[in-house]
């Protein structure tokens, strides 16, 4: 999993060699995940609540033309489901966070107005059960060998990107591939079941 974190890393980097052409743009962005698992077989959780997370990474925008860019990004990515909501704060939350690389295509409307739309890979680095996660709950790890390592899933969006290089942006994310192994012996073995997420943040552009 590390190796390939590295290599995700290294593949973004290698981006900067296009620094020399100076229309390409390198940027941060961040924002509110509310996700969730869609899907059947998933026994007693069917239609969960939605958790609420965050997203964190890097992008860079790649004009083709004066109305189209590819765009490529690294987030960081908190996703799963909430199992239970409470009033007194102590939610308890499945969690499955990833490391997502999405390559868009943006196609600007008007001046700054862009709808976006790609392919995305994810891949997990962090599953747990949170009792929780906004205060010092109890973290309870998950099996890991139960999950695919690998997500991919398809971004669709748009973003409004202001002069001076700040932008916001919405995206709803929807999963290709089960989030369950299927050769795990497990309790959702066999199920169909994939990620949901409805993301939405803010970044800048230099």
């Amino acid at each position: 999993m590390k190796k390939s974190i590295l290599l995700i890393g290294i593949a973004f980097l290698s981006l900067s060699n296009l620094s020399a052409q100076e229309y390409v743009m390198f940027g941060v962005k961040g924002g509110i995940n509310s996700s969730t698992f869609s899907g059947d077989g998933f026994g007693d959780f069917d239609n969960p609540d939605s958790r609420t997370s965050f997203n964190l990474g890097l992008l860079a925008e790649i004009p083709l033309s004066d109305k189209f860019s590819v765009q490529p990004e690294v987030l960081y990515s908190g996703q799963g489901y909430d199992i239970a909501s409470r009033n007194d704060a102590n939610d308890v939350e499945y969690q499955l966070d990833y490391i997502n690389v999405p390559v868009l295509a943006k196609l600007y409307l008007v001046d700054g107005l862009s709808l976006e739309a790609g392919p995305q890979v994810g891949f997990l680095v962090n599953s747990e059960i949170d009792s929780n996660p906004s205060g010092d709950g109890g973290d309870v790890p998950l099996d890991e060998d139960q999950f695919n390592k690998v997500d991919l899933s398809v971004a669709l969006g748009a973003s409004y990107k202001f002069r001076g290089g700040f932008f916001v942006n919405a995206r709803y994310n929807f999963g290709l591939s089960d989030v369950y192994d299927d050769s795990y012996s497990g309790l959702f073995r066999n199920s169909d079941v994939k990620h949901s997420v409805l993301q939405g943040g803010i970044g800048f552009l230099f």
